[in-house]
């Protein structure tokens, strides 16, 4: 499965933004999926993942309450609604898909495939 993330832009603090990752070669009900984000310098890091069917969302704690994390299976498209967004929510945003309906991980090494990336700036 081939995935594509967009929605990264420039925000000021407090401002909101939503990340899209389309999918492509595979439907994604087939997958749990996740986003992860990674600063300057820093490794890569959980922020959310969806079951396979939408039921369970799971959050980081820093971003519980202010993240939102969702999937259309019918469009092929999870999506990240971040809003109250804090400098320190600045980073790359990657979308990620791990083979199967069970469980999730919030490990890199426990997804499969991984979309390129849409960077987000929170400016104070």
């Amino acid at each position: 499965v081939q995935l594509q993330a967009s929605g990264g832009g420039l925000v000021q603090a407090g401002g909101s933004l939503r990340l899209s990752c389309a999918a492509s070669g595979r439907t994604l009900s087939s997958y749990v999926m996740g986003w992860f984000r990674q600063a300057p310098g820093k490794e890569r890091k959980f922020v959310a993942a969806v079951s396979w069917s939408g039921g369970g969302t799971y959050y980081t704690d820093s971003v519980k309450g202010r993240f939102t994390i969702s999937r259309d299976n019918a469009k092929n498209t999870v999506y990240l609604q971040m809003n109250s967004l804090k400098p320190e929510d600045t980073g790359v945003y990657y979308c990620a898909a791990k083979m199967g309906r069970r469980g999730y991980s919030t490990s890199a090494t426990g997804y499969d495939y991984w979309g390129q990336g849409t960077l987000v700036t929170v400016s104070s």
